[in-house]
C-alpha cells in the first residue's frame, strides 16, 4: 500500500471518530495521531507518546477498534508506534491489547501512570485553597489556575516563575500539581528540585544509565522543576536537560519552573535554554504587600483556630515584611510558646517572638516621614501636595501619600486629609481606593510604594 492509500484511509478512520467522539476528546488524544504502515493486516500508527497510546487502549479502544475495522477490514490489527528518545529518533512499537485494559508494553513501566507505586513527590498541603491571593501574586495564580484546567494545552508553557525567597513559588508550583493530580488521574505530574536533577543525573551518567533517565522524563505529562537557578555553571546538566525540555514541549505536555531570578539574570546559563524559559509565560511573584500579609495571618486565623486578636495581626503584618515563610515561622513560634508555656499569646509575646525572627525592630512611622518620601521619589515640592494642584504627578503623588499613611501610620483618614490640604474624608477614600485598584494591574506603582514602604521602615 503506498503512503497515498494509506493516507486516505486513515483520513477516513479519522472522519469516523470525529463523529463518534466530542471535539474536546478527539483534539486531545486523536488529532495527533498518523498512519505509520499497513503490512500483513498490522496498520502501525504514531503517537506522541507512551501514555498517549496507553491512555487511547483504556478509555476508547473500542471507538478506535470500530473505526478502523469499518475501513481496514475486520482481520486488521492494530499497533502503536512510540517516540523514545527525540534526540537519536529511536522508537519502540508494541502491539494493542485490542479490548483489554492493559496493552502489551515493550517498554520500561515504571513511569506508567497506573502504577500505584508512582510518585509525584508533591507536597500536598500546598493547594490553591491555600495559596492566598493578592496584588502581588494575581497574574501567577491565574495562570496557574488555567493551566490545572489544560496542562500543556495553553499558551502558558512553560510557566516560568520568579521571586525572592519565600514568597510562594513552591506552594504555588504544588498547587498547580496537586489540581491537576486530582483533575486528571492519569497524568504523572512530577515535582523535582533543580539540585535533585542534577544528582539523579550524575548517578546516570556514572552508572551508564543516560537513556533510561531521559526516557523517564520524556514521559512525564507536567514538569515541576523547582529553583532552576542551580542549573547555573552545569554543562551536562543543562543539555540533558534541553533535551528533554524539548521532548516534553512538542509533545505538549506541561513545564513549570522556578526561579530567584528572570531568565535574563541567570548567570552561566546557555543562551539557548534561556531562549526557551521565555516562550511562554514568566511571572514574577513580588515580595507580598501588607493587605496580603494581613490576608494570609486571617486565614490562618480561620484555617488553624488560632487565637490572635485583630491587634496581633496588624502588629504581625506590619513588622514581618519580607516574605511569607517568616509569617509561617512566627505563627509556628507563637504556637510553641503558647502550648510549652501554656499562656495566652499576648502582645508581648508577639513582640518578643519577632524579636528573635524579625531582623530588627522597625520604627514607628509618622507622617511626615510619608510625605518626605514619597515626595522626594517623586520630585515634587510638599507645597503642592498640600495645595489645589490638579496635575497628574501630584494627583498619583498624593494618592501615594494617602495609601501608605493608611498602611503605615495610626492616623485615621480624616487626619491624613487634614495634612494634605484639609481634603474631605470622601476625598482621601476615593485616593486610598484608587490605589489599591492600580496596584491590580500597575507593576510600576507596586514597586514604588513597597521600595517606599521599606525605605520608610529603615
Amino acid at each position: 500500500m503506498t503512503a497515498s492509500e494509506l493516507s486516505k484511509l486513515w483520513f477516513k478512520c479519522s472522519h469516523l471518530l470525529r463523529e463518534h467522539l466530542t471535539p474536546s476528546v478527539y483534539n486531545t488524544w486523536f488529532a495527533s495521531l498518523s498512519a505509520v504502515s499497513y503490512d500483513n493486516n498490522v496498520l502501525v500508527l504514531r503517537v506522541k507518546s507512551q501514555f498517549v497510546a496507553e491512555y487511547i487502549e483504556e478509555n476508547y479502544i473500542r471507538e478506535l477498534g470500530r473505526a478502523i475495522r469499518s475501513v481496514f477490514g475486520d482481520s486488521t490489527r492494530l499497533a502503536y508506534r512510540v517516540l523514545v528518545d527525540s534526540t537519536t529518533g529511536s522508537s519502540t512499537t508494541y502491539t494493542s491489547a485490542g479490548q483489554s485494559s492493559e496493552p502489551v508494553m515493550d517498554v520500561d513501566k515504571r513511569s506508567s501512570s497506573a502504577n500505584p507505586s508512582w510518585d509525584s513527590q508533591l507536597n500536598s498541603q500546598y493547594t490553591f485553597s491555600t495559596f492566598i491571593q493578592g496584588t502581588t501574586n494575581k497574574l501567577a495564580r491565574a495562570a496557574g489556575v488555567a493551566i490545572s484546567k489544560e496542562p500543556g494545552r495553553t499558551v502558558f508553557n512553560p510557566l516560568f516563575i520568579f521571586g525572592g525567597s519565600g514568597v510562594g513559588k513552591t506552594h504555588l508550583a504544588n498547587a498547580i500539581g496537586n489540581q491537576v493530580a486530582q483533575l486528571f488521574p492519569l497524568h504523572r505530574v512530577l515535582y523535582v528540585s533543580a539540585n535533585t536533577f542534577k544528582l539523579q543525573y550524575q548517578e546516570a551518567v556514572r552508572e551508564k544509565k543516560v537513556p533510561e533517565f531521559l526516557l523517564f522524563y520524556q514521559n512525564v505529562d507536567v514538569l515541576i522543576l523547582d529553583d532552576i537557578q542551580f542549573f547555573s555553571g552545569l554543562k551536562g546538566t543543562q543539555d540533558t536537560f534541553f533535551h528533554i525540555f524539548d521532548y516534553l514541549h512538542q509533545s505538549r505536555k506541561q513545564l513549570i519552573l522556578t526561579s530567584d531570578r528572570s531568565p535574563l539574570e541567570l548567570p552561566d546559563v546557555e543562551e539557548r535554554l534561556l531562549t526557551r524559559f521565555k516562550w511562554g509565560l514568566t511571572v514574577e511573584i513580588e515580595r507580598p504587600d501588607l493587605a496580603l500579609r494581613k490576608a494570609i495571618l486571617m486565614d490562618k486565623v480561620h484555617r488553624d483556630g488560632l487565637p490572635l486578636t485583630q491587634e496581633i495581626v496588624d502588629y504581625i503584618a506590619v513588622h514581618a515584611c519580607d516574605n511569607i515563610r517568616d509569617i509561617e515561622g512566627i505563627l509556628a513560634s507563637l504556637m510553641a510558646y503558647a502550648t510549652l508555656m501554656n499562656n495566652d499569646i499576648d502582645l508581648a509575646l508577639v513582640q518578643s517572638v519577632l524579636s528573635h525572627v524579625v531582623k530588627k525592630e522597625t520604627k514607628q512611622v509618622v507622617f511626615a516621614d510619608v510625605m518626605g518620601a514619597v515626595c522626594e521619589h517623586m520630585q515634587i515640592n510638599e507645597k503642592s501636595i498640600v495645595g489645589r494642584t490638579r496635575s497628574q504627578e501630584v494627583v498619583r503623588a498624593r494618592s501615594m501619600i494617602v495609601y501608605l499613611s493608611k498602611q503605615l501610620t495610626d492616623r485615621t483618614l480624616t487626619e491624613i486629609g487634614n495634612h494634605i490640604g484639609h481634603r474631605t474624608h470622601s476625598t482621601v477614600l476615593h485616593a486610598y481606593n484608587s490605589i489599591q485598584q492600580q496596584l491590580q494591574y500597575d507593576s510600576a506603582l507596586r514597586q514604588d510604594l513597597q521600595m517606599l514602604e521599606s525605605e520608610l521602615r529603615k
